[in-house]
Formats: C-alpha cells, structure tokens, sequence
C-alpha cells in the first residue's frame, strides 16, 4: 500500500513521489507527533461535557535522551 504526498510546489517532479506505509510510520516514530481534538458533548445547543485530547505517538529512541559514552 502507497501513500501520494501532497505537492509544496507545482513545479517539483517530485511532488507526487509514492511513499509505502512502513515509510512513513518509520519516520513518524523516529521524529515523534502530536494528535490533539476536542469533544464536546451537547443537548439543545447547551454544551454539557468538553473533552479535551492530546495523544504523543513517538517511539522510545525518539523520546530518550542520548547517553554519555564516557
């Protein structure tokens, strides 16, 4: 399975290279995102629950701070 990227510019040939999946979930988890949304639970226009999410999708390597090799 291929993922197009969407263009930055008209005139890259490159624009539309096609990436594969485990690509593009590889450089995610190596450089770590940030998903965020709000629910929000209403009845008749009065707003009654708001839920706030934030989720931090990175693999451990990313998030580890680099040892000392001394």
């Amino acid at each position: 399975m291929t993922t197009a990227l969407a263009p930055s510019s008209a005139d890259d040939p490159l624009a539309y290279r096609p990436v594969a999946l485990v690509d593009l979930l590889d450089r995610v988890l190596a450089t770590g995102v940030v998903i965020s949304g709000d629910i929000t639970l209403a009845i008749a226009e009065v707003d009654l629950v708001r839920i706030s999410l934030r989720a931090l999708v990175a693999s451990v390597g990313a998030l580890a701070p680099p040892e000392d090799a001394a």
